[in-house]
């Protein structure tokens, strides 16, 4: 079935090479395997925005990688006309942002329950993004809240967004599944 995205859905993507095998690594490590290692937004007219280690791009969807996974139509909450076209323009306002490793450490320091308070605070105040942390930032500026477990913003993953697409998908890896084996 072929997909037809709207301006400001997103999508998840596999990632080859060294760096799909780290992010793919660290997400498996913090329980967020999954089988997609990147994400990005798209703003429409055949082009997307995402977060890369030279700073967020717009470039057209045909040069971004082979997507896997379109949240349209699959997000929790009806997102509105007006919500779209603010998640489009946060979008192109990001693009130049900065990445930041460190980000992926923060997130792992942050499942094993060990993560200092300054590194949050060191994190939140580069303005750096990785690719998921620029999907949620768009949606929560544009009042969407993708998570609603307590989560800090931009305490995401690829893998964070495959499960919310995803909710009744179960892998190994899933932290829940004792709970649904004994019901």
């Amino acid at each position: 079935m072929v997909i037809t995205p709207l301006p400001g859905d997103f999508a998840l993507t596999r990632i080859g090479g060294v760096t799909g095998r780290f992010v793919g690594a660290g997400q498996a490590l913090i329980g967020d395997a999954a089988p997609v290692q990147h994400a990005f937004v798209y703003v429409g007219f055949d082009m997307v925005v995402q977060a890369m280690p030279g700073g967020a791009e717009c470039i057209p969807l045909e040069e971004a990688s082979q997507v896997l996974e379109w949240s349209t139509g699959q997000l929790p909450d009806q997102v509105t006309w007006a919500q779209r076209k603010a998640v489009v323009e946060t979008a192109h306002a990001l693009v130049g942002t900065p990445y930041s490793y460190l980000d992926y450490v923060s997130l792992g320091l942050a499942h094993f329950r060990v993560r200092p308070a300054w590194v949050t605070e060191y994190v939140a105040s580069t303005g750096h993004m990785i690719c998921s942390q620029l999907v949620d930032e768009v949606y929560l500026r544009a009042g969407v809240h993708l998570f609603d477990d307590g989560r800090l913003p931009g305490d995401v993953t690829p893998g964070d967004l495959w499960k919310l697409l995803s909710r009744k998908r179960v892998t190994s890896t899933d932290r829940d599944l004792r709970r649904l084996a004994n019901g």
